[in-house]
Formats: structure tokens, sequence, C-alpha cells
């Protein structure tokens, strides 16, 4: 992330937070812990590459602020997950069948959310930035690092692992329940380029498009339990 862009990001949650937190003393301002747990499904939206979504899975951990006398409540929070996203290869360098290629990452999100009350804190729109921070695109079978990426002459599956590590999100979504147990489901979809990195990999990107671009998108369905 370029520097100028870290800085307005900073001062994006800290105005958030302040507008958000200054509350009058007269009011009860109640805070939670919620413990999170789902399924995703994972995918990167190019044009370089042909893919296909996969599944994984997701948990973690936020603190809530109920704020009664508003129409919003506010939470910040972190998730872990593990998602498998599938990238069309071929075993030979020569056009042969195509066979999906599947990879596997690793990502830690932290997350600073508004919560529109849609009725009451029983059902809400779900909103906000969020930082991630992943690891590269693992093979899942070693039997396939060896394999070529589809709409590149002499791309090796292995080549395209190294990607960008920080990446900036936005989430919406929406949480549905009575009191301690409710429903959450999100759309997380990635503002920069996490393919960005491999640009600078020296990468033979001989019969395809030599601009590496990509946009992470990712849903989750889950239970959140509050105390």
């Amino acid at each position: 992330m370029k520097k100028n862009e870290f800085i307005l990001l900073v001062a994006f949650v800290l105005s958030f937070v302040t507008i958000g937190f200054a509350q009058p003393r007269n009011y009860n301002i109640t805070n939670g812990i919620g413990v999170f747990g789902g399924i995703t499904k994972f995918n990167i939206d190019t044009d370089n590459f042909i893919t296909e979504q996969g599944d994984g899975f997701l948990f973690g951990m936020s603190a809530t602020v109920d704020l009664p006398h508003k129409w919003y409540n506010m939470s910040y929070g972190m998730q872990l997950s593990e998602n498998s996203i599938k990238i069309s290869g071929r075993p030979e360098m020569t056009m042969g069948q195509e066979e999906f290629v599947e990879y596997k990452m690793f990502a830690a999100q932290l997350a600073l959310l508004g919560h529109i009350k849609l009725v009451g804190s029983y059902l809400t729109l779900d909103i906000g930035p969020m930082l991630q921070y992943n690891g590269k695109l693992e093979i899942k079978n070693d039997d396939q690092k060896g394999y070529y990426v589809n709409n590149y002459t002499n791309l090796n599956a292995a080549d395209i692992s190294a990607i960008t590590h920080f990446n900036l999100n936005g989430l919406v979504g929406a949480t549905v329940g009575y009191k301690f147990i409710k429903i959450r489901a999100q759309y997380i979809y990635g503002f920069t380029n996490i393919f960005k990195k491999l640009e600078s990999e020296n990468l033979d990107t001989s019969g395809g498009d030599a601009r590496l671009k990509g946009n992470t998108s990712m849903l989750v369905l889950g239970i959140i339990a509050s105390f």
C-alpha cells in the first residue's frame, strides 16, 4: 500500500471512531464480545487466468459497542480464514487437456464495521473497510507444481504463488438473530490488485497479457455468538 493511501485510510478510521464514540454521558452504552465461525466461497476476479471458485472456512472475534440512542452500532475485530481457488492449467507446455490446479490461501483480516439497525439490533446492515494480510497461493497437490497456466505459453503454475500480501477490502453484509445467537452473511471485495507483486517477479508472460490484475471476492455465511 502506498504511503499516501495508508495515511488517508488511518485518517478515515480515526475520524470514524471519533464521531461514532463521542456520545453523551446520560446513555447506557454497552460493550460485547462476539465469536464467529462460518464457511466461505472464494474467487479472484481476473482477465488473466481462468478461475473457479473454491470453498473454505473462517473464524474470528469482534468487539461491539452498542449505541442504543443511535441508528447504528460499531464493531472492530479480526477474522482468520483458509480459502481455496482453482486456476486452469495443463500438464505439458504444448496445449493439451485442461486441468484445474487447486491453490489454498491463508488470510487474516482486520475490520472496522458500522451496523445499521434495520429492525433494532435484530437485523442490521453491516458495512465497512477491512485490512487484509494473506499468505501466498500454495498448490495443494504436489504433482501439479510442474503444470503450466492456461492463457500463457510458458508460465508455470508455481510461478504465480508470490502474490501481494497486504490488501484493502470492503465489506457489506447482514446480521439477523435474537439476543446471543445470530446468522451473519458477508460479501468481501478486494479493492487492491492482489497480483501486483507478480509484475516485479520477471515472469515469462509470453502468449498472454503481461499486465496482471486480480481482485479477490469472498462470500461468507456463518453464526456469531455474543456474550
